[in-house]
């Protein structure tokens, strides 16, 4: 019995009818846009909800709903002629109306979560190339709201319709399409996500390129290996001589571990030699074996020695052109319907040895060449004991892609020393600069994520912040930014409220107080010293004591300054700081000392009541320190500072 003859099914597919007459009023006939959201069938979808037939029986839900789009689509189908192709009628809306209101069901849990991808991945089967262009149309357009909910639960339906979308698409002739594709999964999957990622680190040996490997050629591609530095001639050793010399070409120097100069060959020559490359490119893991490195690294040299003398050849004549430019002849030019990117990208190089030589000579497949050589030797760089050193502190790590080889110091040297020169040549030519930055950004970017395999794909995703932390973090910042208010008085700064509006009257007069100018006597400081004398005295602890010592030494500094210019003879009765008393006598008693000391100077300039012989014994008396400063300061005429 058929589904849509059930009850159930058939009350669904009459609210669905309802719902796509709506939409026929609200979207143009033939349009994508404006997408339908709940809003634009007013309350419809509420009434639905609250009827719990939908919630209740999701397969009637979807079994109306197939039997709906399947309606369309042979409606659709039988519309084709010729001239159109069925998706590009007008008819065709009410599917993208239908797939609208599939994706508003499942955001209201009125259906399965997957079911408006079951159906895309039922309209991209029943299309052709140019039907699934126009439905990626309507999945770029829809991205954002796809994949808005239950992202886990439908993930695995978009990751297999993408996969086998591309598998369908050529590579060659559907660029920009597979582009797309990717883009839509990269956006539409987490940064994080582990579905597209090489964890077993599995290269694709599949790609395999076949070339002509005759008996002769592959017995001269032997002898050229192993030459290991004669001449092209010798290592052939084919027919006539004069032949020979007439088709030798020049010859490049390399400073190879032999020291040996080995020969720049021919075209027919290098032939199997380069191509036989691409083993080695499409798998790595050969190369550990140390006769196929070995015969890796000659056929890379030589590579590279015969790329090197056909730029410089080009460069000599002057056709070294753009790549886009010599492909283009007189027929096909720029502009004329063709797409720049698809005529410029080659993902399989054809290996005919008659094209070998314009190959080679085509800028744009060398340096896709050189580029390969590059993804390859930052592999093998990853393999040297510095480069293992850096992930043994890997706390989760995969074994898989941590190989045990280890690169001998000998081909760690080469690698680099190739590495460098295949980045000089790749800066040389029209852009080469900015196609090297180019590359290298992609190669240096692609190191981190090896290493994020290596780490096993831990996630670097973080958890959202709390409300409180939000707002605790947005008042600090504008705590931060705010302007601050200019302190009326800056720190370290005078006090110059005296130069105010206010006290502008006796401003001026403060500036008159001969306290600001006049030199104090030295009986001012009397009193400050004998109060600094007591506080000594009476200090309770070391700090306190220390402090009134040194305010009574600077007191009794400026006191000596000023009586230096008066009283500099009642210096010699100063014993260090005491008795001081002799500067602040009155003028009767300092006259009697006067005349003491006249007396003193008269008998000798010794000490009243003092002898001459007792003068001899003691011997001359040393001057204070007390009367050096006072000597001094009368000697500079000024106080001593």
């Amino acid at each position: 019995m058929a589904t849509d003859t059930l009850p159930s099914v058939r009350h669904m597919m009459g609210h669905l009818q309802t719902l796509l007459e709506k939409a026929g009023d609200i979207k143009p006939a033939g349009s994508l846009d404006p997408p339908l959201t709940p809003a634009s069938f007013g309350d419809s979808i509420d009434q639905i909800k609250e009827s719990g037939i939908a919630t209740l029986q999701h397969a009637s839900t979807e079994s109306a709903f197939r039997s709906l789009f399947f309606n369309f689509l042979v409606r659709a189908e039988s519309l084709k002629d010729k001239s159109k192709t069925s998706i590009e009628d007008p008819s065709f809306t009410k599917i993208w109306n239908l797939l609208d209101i599939a994706m508003i069901f499942s955001h209201n849990d009125l259906c399965e979560p997957g079911l408006p991808f079951w159906l895309i991945e039922e309209l991209l089967d029943s299309q052709t190339i140019d039907g699934c262009r126009r439905v990626f149309d309507y999945l770029e357009s829809r991205r954002e709201r796809l994949i808005a909910k239950n992202f886990k639960a439908i993930h695995l339906v978009i990751l297999r319709f993408c996969n086998e979308l591309l598998r369908r698409l050529s590579r060659a002739e559907d660029t920009v399409f597979c582009g797309r594709v990717f883009i839509f999964l990269f956006q539409s999957f987490p940064l994080g996500d582990r579905s597209s990622v090489n964890l077993r680190g599995e290269f694709h040996v599949e790609n395999t390129t076949t070339f002509d490997e005759s008996p002769q050629m592959m017995l001269e591609f032997d002898e050229v290996l192993d030459a290991n530095g004669k001449s092209h001639d010798q290592a052939i050793n084919s027919g006539d001589q004069t032949e020979d010399a007439k088709k030798t070409p020049k010859t490049v120097t390399f400073d190879t571990e032999e020291n040996a100069t080995e020969c720049l060959l021919d075209t027919d020559s290098l032939y199997p030699i380069f191509w036989s490359l691409q083993h080695d490119f499409s798998e790595p893991t050969r190369l550990f074996k140390s006769e196929n490195f070995e015969s890796f690294k000659k056929g890379l040299d030589l590579t590279i020695a015969k790329f090197i003398a056909v730029h410089e050849e080009l460069e000599s004549r002057g056709t070294l052109r753009m790549p886009d430019e010599n492909k283009r002849g007189i027929k096909r030019k720029r502009g004329e319907g063709e797409d720049d990117l698809v005529a410029g990208f080659n993902p399989k190089y054809l290996t005919s040895r008659d094209l070998f030589e314009l190959e080679i000579s085509e800028l744009a497949f060398r340096r896709h060449i050189l580029v390969q050589a590059l993804i390859l030797i930052d592999f093998l760089l990853s393999l040297t004991p510095k480069a293992k050193e850096k992930l043994s502190d890997l706390v989760s790590s995969n074994r898989a892609v941590l190989y045990s080889h280890a690169l001998s110091p000998e081909d760690t040297k080469w690698a680099i020393d190739t590495r460098a020169s295949v980045a000089n040549y790749l800066q040389q030519g029209p852009e080469g600069k900015f196609y090297y930055r180019m590359v290298d950004t992609v190669l240096s970017r692609d190191k981190n994520w090896v290493r994020w395999k290596a780490e096993n794909c831990q996630s670097f995703e973080r958890p959202a912040f709390s409300a409180q932390e939000f707002l605790g973090a947005k008042s600090g910042a504008q705590k931060a930014c705010a302007d601050r208010r200019i302190r009326t008085t800056p720190l370290g700064t005078l006090d110059l409220n005296f130069l105010s509006d206010a006290e502008s009257t006796n401003g001026l007069d403060k500036l008159k107080n001969t306290d600001r100018y006049n030199i104090p006597d030295e009986e001012s400081f009397r009193m400050p010293i004998l109060d600094d004398e007591l506080a000594i005295d009476v200090a309770k602890d070391e700090d306190e004591k220390q402090l009134a010592v040194s305010a009574r030494s600077s007191k009794i500094w400026r006191a000596l300054r000023i009586a230096s210019k008066t009283k500099l003879n009642l210096f010699d009765r100063i014993d260090d700081g005491q008795n001081l008393d002799v500067l602040f006598k009155t003028d009767s008693e300092g006259d009697k000392v006067q005349v003491e000391m006249e007396n003193m100077r008269d008998s000798g300039d010794g000490k009243a009541g003092e002898t001459p012989a007792k003068r001899e014994a003691t011997g001359p008396e040393t001057p204070s320190a007390l009367q050096l400063v006072g000597i001094s300061a009368s000697a500079e005429g000024a106080p001593v500072k």
